[in-house]
């Protein structure tokens, strides 16, 4: 028997090809492969020794050959086909263990060149592995170092590799395969600058991590990455501290992310279910935290805080009252870290890039029953040219302000969306309810609850969508909010206008809709 070797992770291949050897199997090899067996003392054969043709192109071309190929094609049952092997002078090839030029870690690195880039896709290691799998029944392949000692336990206890383990091998190379030419496409997509949907979508992932479970117990969950550079993800946070992030925390704590990050002060986002539950802003850091919690101090309970400054021990003391699953920041003061952590379970997280924005050009995806809806993210907030103040009263600069504020929260609420907000605290936030108007009245509410009878008198309320009817006015006014902003575009809008006139309320229509389901 022959095994052909070329692996660009050396990872125990040394080890690997003394068993092959003792197992009487003969090797063949390429290039730094060959080197490394040579240089280890175990014999083996360079692939131009059994080609008859010398690798060319520095190293281009080097497995690309019938010998090659007819040897680990050829179906052992099949008489014509060995009969051929016999008259062309060639011997079958058992085992094909490659694994392919590093074009991840290529691309990975900072100013790589498109040239280097090319360079490193490899063309026959895809090939050899397609082939080997293709052949399966007779053929052993082997893609990964972890599979070694499966296959090493099988050959000495069966003196063969079952056919049930071959198959599992060959699926492994598929995978393999395909998420190499998909790194590929992807690159050179972007090296395009191709934002256009194509005819075709094809996308791949590495586990982070298993969980656990997924959004319930009964559901299975892993936690993937895209392949590439990211930033400011919660994919490259590194945790301190805690058990395991489960399928919710992942979910709920990147919706808390994508809000902070319209932030350029300092800023703390709590969030429950994939919502905002208080959000705040201060010309410090524990001061915005003290806005945050204040503006909901019952949903935060279970829930996540993520802030865009180094989380100080004033705001670790208060936080380690408070039941939270999952906490972020860009850096930790010493002593807070060492009061968030006396709490085993507490996930703590540090992630440096927090305030790092997606690109306009990233994707946002759903799965749908047999199939997928893609989208670019929504990376704009409004074009503050295009606001347009719709009312008899004109805005304050302090409403203004709040506007902005709550446009910000409001974009980052599940549909139908409404927020309440004054001073740069959310005192009132209506996720995903069946009409815009139950939204509203949940906002005024909690705010009542929650903070004071009067805490909605004098704030702004921002929806991510226009008024199908007046109704979200009037209830305005019955609250207090005396400034409005919505994206307008209803055939009912002037009714709306007219009964803002009607109360004293300034109204401005920012042309731009927030649906977030």
């Amino acid at each position: 028997m022959r095994a052909l070797i070329s692996v660009s992770d050396k990872t125990g291949i040394v080890d690997f090809c003394k068993e092959l050897r003792k197992l009487d199997i003969e090797i063949i090899s390429t290039g730094g492969t060959y080197a490394l067996l040579k240089k280890e003392g175990v014999p083996a054969l360079e692939v131009a020794e059994v080609t008859g043709f010398p690798e060319c192109l520095d190293g281009r071309v080097k497995t690309l050959h019938p010998k090659v190929h007819a040897g680990i094609l050829a179906i052992r049952d099949n008489i014509d086909h060995m009969s051929q092997l016999e008259s062309l002078s060639v011997d079958t090839i058992d085992f094909v263990i490659v694994n392919l030029y590093p074009f991840k870690a290529t691309i990975e690195k900072p100013d790589v060149t498109r040239a280097e880039a090319v360079e490193n896709i490899d063309i026959g290691g895809p090939t050899m592995l397609r082939s080997a799998a293709k052949n399966y029944q007779y053929v052993t392949v082997i893609t990964d170092p972890l599979d070694y000692d499966k296959v090493l336990t099988e050959l000495k206890e069966e003196q063969a590799v079952s056919l049930e383990t071959k198959f599992y091998l060959m699926q492994k190379v598929f995978v393999h395969t395909s998420h190499y030419d998909t790194m590929i496409a992807d690159y050179l997509k972007k090296e395009r600058n191709d934002s256009s949907f194509g005819p075709t979508l094809t996308m791949t992932f590495e586990k982070v991590q298993e969980m656990r479970y997924g959004e319930n117990p009964h559901q299975k969950a892993a936690f993937y990455r895209q392949v590439g550079k990211q930033t400011g993800s919660l994919v490259d946070a590194v945790q301190l501290n805690g058990k395991e992030l489960s399928f919710n925390n992942i979910n709920d704590t990147n919706g808390a992310l994508e809000l902070l990050k319209e932030f350029d002060e300092p800023a703390v986002v709590a969030c429950k279910h994939g919502n905002p539950c208080g959000v705040g802003t201060a010309s410090d850091i524990t001061v915005a935290w003290r806005s945050a919690f204040a503006a909901d101090k019952v949903s935060i309970f279970g829930g996540i805080v993520v802030c865009n400054r180094e989380l100080t021990e004033a705001m670790a003391l208060e936080m380690q009252n408070i039941f939270l699953e999952v906490i972020v920041a860009p850096a930790y003061e010493e002593e807070a870290l060492n009061i968030l952590c006396a709490k085993k379970n507490i996930r703590v997280l540090e992630l440096k890039d927090i305030d790092v924005a997606q690109p306009e050009t990233a994707l946002d995806m759903k799965k749908v029953n047999g199939g997928m809806i893609v989208q670019t993210i929504d990376a704009k907030l409004y074009e503050e040219a295009d606001w347009k103040v719709v009312t008899e009263t004109a805005p304050t600069n302090k409403q203004i302000e709040d506007m902005k504020f709550g446009m910000k929260v409001v974009k980052y609420v599940k549909s139908n969306g409404i927020a309440v907000v004054k001073d740069g605290q959310s005192i009132g936030i209506g996720p995903g309810q069946v009409n815009r108007i139950w939204a509203a009245k949940q906002c005024f509410e909690h705010a009542a609850e929650l903070i004071s009878n009067e805490a909605a008198k004098g704030a702004v309320l921002a929806s991510d969508a226009f008024f199908p009817f007046a109704d979200v006015v009037e209830s305005a006014h019955i609250a207090g909010i005396t400034a409005i902003i919505q994206p307008g575009g209803s055939v009912n809008d002037q009714k709306s206008i007219d009964k803002c006139n009607e109360y004293g309320i300034t109204m401005v229509f920012t042309g731009m809709r927030h649906f977030r389901h």
